[in-house]
């Protein structure tokens, strides 16, 4: 099992014009897709304020509204070809899509399209008409100020991205870059960006270490030095973002900002990803995180904030291709984290953060007679102080298996300081960063309450164990009897 970093996302409102924040993208193909109300929960439990839609859907736009979370909507590729050749067609898809919604809810970007010049060749020649349709309707409005149009481009339209200063966009697209960029700059866009360095790594022939990739710390005689600036890169994100000012300043565009639109790394791959893992993705995202809220910029543009939109929220288990593709998210639909970040050393924006905020709780769907063994266990050789679960105390409510095992087992793994493997019990507990505490039911761990402070030395049962505890025979009826907490606590207290 890989091991869990502590987790707690948060994006950043922007304190000063300039300064970088981090969104996440909210793909929909999802198994059991949460409720509209029940993904804006989540984004407010997270402090999530950035977000960006791959379509403009009412019910999800409406969930946003009174929100302040600042929102990029998206014209699907499937409706480009329509709104790039009907001046009409555009203004009534801003008309639904934005006017209706705004100011309500803080839509800021329209994305037209993804990845059109490599993935949808045939709608490339409308493109900027597209976006110069939706600007004009947005003028008519009076909203092109606080809404820029821009459209998100893979990394591929570049040639020859390292060295960076060598890199230029693909000749054939010189028809439809051009204008393109003429268009961003006359309305103070961005270009926006899909960044992966995880493809790049992959890429048949690559010769990326891995550590470069995922922007671990680098000896200096192990930096990329581009040759014809003399410019050190640590990392693989910078190489591309400036790969891209380069490419733009060779067709003469030096003053258009780059808004990073996807980037992340999965969290599980198939035989032939074996680097898409649970570590890895959080090593990754964890330390992007840190790298865009520091404004360091990139070496080409020190300085310059490079704010980026992680790929994405939820794990997305309905689209097709390799595993990877099903496991990019950094929550499951249920709302439970899919693995945990660690955002220590992020900056002063971090000092009063809450990255411990993580619980042990029952799964929703797990056996009745594992959540007994996990319960018997956590009050047995876990060591732990049942005694809230007594009748007529605080966590007596409600009285059944699940909820005082829920409250058992999360004991056990603060006490255990949220160790690899301390929240298992089974296959029947998870991780996640929801305070389960409810009323006067304070949860171990909620805000710095760490519950009991005795240290065990025993790992709860992992799947792999067999014995579960013997202590059932004293429960029932969903709650411990007094005689077994009480000897339990004395038998601890003398340890």
């Amino acid at each position: 099992m890989a091991l869990l970093i502590i987790f707690h996302l948060l994006a950043i409102f922007v304190p000063a014009l300039g300064d970088a924040f981090i969104g996440v993208n909210i793909g929909t193909d999802v198994t059991n897709m949460p409720s509209p109300t029940e993904v804006v929960t989540l984004l407010k439990a997270q402090g999530i304020q950035h977000v960006r839609l791959y379509d403009a859907d009412r019910a999800m736009l409406r969930a946003l509204a009174n929100t302040g979370i600042r929102v990029i909507v998206s014209v699907p590729n499937d409706q480009l070809l329509g709104i790039g050749q009907s001046n009409a067609t555009a203004a009534n898809w801003v008309a639904r899509n934005v006017i209706a919604h705004v100011p309500a809810t803080n839509i800021t970007a329209i994305a037209v399209g993804s990845e059109v010049l490599t993935s949808l060749t045939n709608a490339a020649p409308v493109l900027v008409s597209a976006l110069k349709f939706l600007q004009a309707a947005l003028v008519a409005a009076n909203l092109d100020q606080q809404i820029k149009v821009s459209t998100p481009h893979s990394s591929s339209v570049m040639v020859n991205s390292f060295p960076p200063s060598q890199a230029f966009f693909n000749k054939s697209w010189d028809p439809v870059m051009v204008p393109l960029l003429k268009f961003l700059q006359s309305t103070g866009s961005y270009l926006m960006l899909n960044v992966y360095p995880y493809y790049d790594f992959m890429k048949p022939g690559a010769v990326i270490p891995l550590d470069y990739a995922l922007f671990r710390p680098l000896p200096p005689n192990k930096e990329a030095i581009d040759s014809n600036t003399l410019l050190h890169y640590t990392n693989v994100f910078d190489a591309v973002v400036d790969a891209a000012y380069f490419a733009m300043s060779y067709l003469n565009f030096t003053n258009i900002p780059i808004l990073v639109t996807e980037s992340g790394w999965p969290s599980k791959g198939d035989s032939s990803e074996p680097d898409a893992t649970i570590d890895n993705a959080s090593t990754y995202n964890s330390n992007l995180i840190r790298h865009v809220l520091n404004n360091s910029g990139t070496p080409k543009q020190p300085g310059i904030a490079i704010s980026s939109y992680i790929y994405e929220l939820y794990n997305e288990d309905l689209r097709t291709g390799p595993v990877s593709e099903n496991n990019w998210g950094l929550f499951y639909a249920n709302g439970a984290p899919v693995y945990t970040l660690h955002l220590t050393n992020a900056g002063t924006v971090f000092a009063n953060d809450t990255t411990n905020q993580t619980f042990c709780v029952a799964k929703s769907n797990a056996d009745t007679k594992l959540l007994q063994a996990a319960l018997d266990w956590a009050c047995g050789p876990g060591k732990v102080d049942c005694s809230s679960l007594l009748q007529g105390q605080p966590c007596y409510d409600p009285n059944n298996v699940a909820a005082h095992a829920t409250y058992a087992i999360n004991a056990y793994y603060q006490q255990m300081a949220k160790s690899a493997g301390t929240c298992d019990f089974k296959g029947v507990a998870s991780v996640t960063t929801t305070n389960p505490s409810h009323g006067s039911c304070i949860f171990p761990g909620s805000y710095g309450k760490n519950g009991s402070s005795i240290n065990g030395t025993e790992l709860a049962p992992s799947t792999n164990s067999t014995n579960s505890g013997c202590l059932s025979q004293y429960y029932n009826g969903g709650s411990l009897t007094s005689s077994l907490i009480l000897t339990l606590i004395l038998s601890v207290a003398v340890l």
